[in-house]
């Protein structure tokens, strides 16, 4: 071989070397996308919103902080009206993207209604608490469940002298869940003797009024309603209380735990407002025994909405986890890791600090937290916050 055609051979090789480095390195800035679906619109948007401004920050934070071994983290977000048929239609389009994990969504029937295409990959967190993701599978919640809520919100009542609890739910997915949950916990050892379910009602999310249902309660002369269902919906029962008169303690879900139903709730919501809840509220109470880690990760929260002039609720807090979350992982795994491999990072995760506690796969299969990890919040309406009330689990504070 000649002189120059080594050299020419040399310096194609070397041509060749810069094009994979440039390569290489557009890749590498090249943002890692999660996609998230959520309730952006319809009967779910008040906390699907506040979701996607707490993901919103979480991608921020993560940005300024390097990202993901310097690629930059982008959430791509989708809108499925809160619909279960548009939820089927937008995961068929994400699945066709081949992601490692997608987020979201909020509404049970929405997640219900996705699941089937996830359960052997890739990784999908539904952020809504009462989905009970099958164990060993690719599904998984991202907080407390709503049968753990429940547990910590009914001792709280019955602790509290309230033993006659009237129940009031929507009749579409969320509303199944709660039904059947209350019913079982009613009956639990600690329960069965003191606790009695004075009246069971129903209504359908799209009704505009529910006065026969509340009269119906006020008969059964409760002393607490458990009213259970998401978003606009459960203003129609607030309203509903408001012109009956009827004035006793309400719990209800975490998932009204938002900021956007207080204010315009505001005139009809009822005067002793109870939420079954993960420990965000806390705020730094001394009374709830909490992990400094814990504390710290809670601080963590509180510093970016407040930065980002954005007031922490609870659709905060379930999007802050997730997307925190999965971060962790990537982090830990780096952006070329496959579905299994993340499957298999999450089934034996334990010992990560969160919002709401620290998370444990392993003694909480597709979720990592449980009733430990629960408590009750009251809605202080001057104060325009929510007070914890209860300890770890709802025993009372004293």
């Amino acid at each position: 071989m000649t002189t120059a055609v080594i050299r020419r051979v040399g310096a194609f090789c070397a041509a060749l070397l810069m094009t994979c480095a440039a390569g290489a390195a557009r890749a590498a800035e090249e943002p890692y996308q999660v996609h998230v679906v959520l309730e952006l619109t319809g009967g779910g948007s008040f906390i699907g919103n506040s979701e996607k401004q707490a993901i919103e920050l979480v991608e921020k934070r993560v940005n300024a902080g390097g990202g993901l071994a310097g690629r930059p983290l982008h959430f791509v977000f989708h809108d499925n009206q809160t619909n279960p048929q548009v939820s089927v239609q937008l995961a068929n389009e994400v699945l066709a993207t081949h992601p490692t994990v997608v987020i979201g969504p909020t509404i049970l029937g929405d997640c219900n209604a996705m699941a089937p295409l996830f359960r052997n990959g890739p990784v999908l967190i539904c952020i809504t608490p009462s989905f009970d993701p099958p164990k060993g599978t690719y599904l998984y919640s991202s907080d407390t469940s709503t049968r753990s809520d429940a547990i910590a919100g009914m001792r709280y009542f019955r602790l509290q002298g309230l033993k006659r609890i009237a129940v009031m739910t929507s009749i579409d997915a969320t509303g199944r869940d709660a039904d059947k949950n209350l019913g079982e916990i009613a009956e639990f050892p600690e329960n069965k003797d003191e606790v009695s379910i004075v009246a069971k009602v129903y209504f359908n999310p799209t009704d505009v009024s529910v006065s026969a249902q509340i009269e119906r309660i006020k008969a059964a002369n409760p002393q607490a309603l458990i009213a259970w269902s998401v978003g606009t919906p459960i203003a129609t029962v607030f309203r509903g209380l408001a012109d009956a008169g009827l004035e006793i303690p309400v719990g209800t879900s975490k998932g009204n735990e938002v900021y956007r139903e207080m204010e315009q709730f505001a005139a009809f919501l009822p005067k002793q407002l109870y939420f079954f809840t993960s420990p965000w509220p806390a705020r730094g109470d001394p009374r709830v025994k909490l992990d400094p880690a814990v504390i710290e990760k809670q601080q963590e929260f509180y510093r970016a909405c407040e930065e980002a002039s954005f007031q922490p609720d609870e659709g905060a807090s379930q999007g802050w986890q997730p997307a925190m979350l999965v971060t962790a992982a990537l982090r830990k795994l780096g952006t070329g890791a496959t579905a299994a491999q993340l499957q298999e990072y999450l089934q034996h995760l334990k010992g990560l600090a969160s919002v709401s506690g620290f998370y444990d796969f392993e003694e909480t299969p597709q979720r990592g937290l449980g009733v430990k990890n629960t408590l009750v919040s009251r809605w202080n309406a001057g104060a325009k916050r929510w007070d914890p009330v209860s300890e770890l689990g709802g025993l009372p504070l004293k």
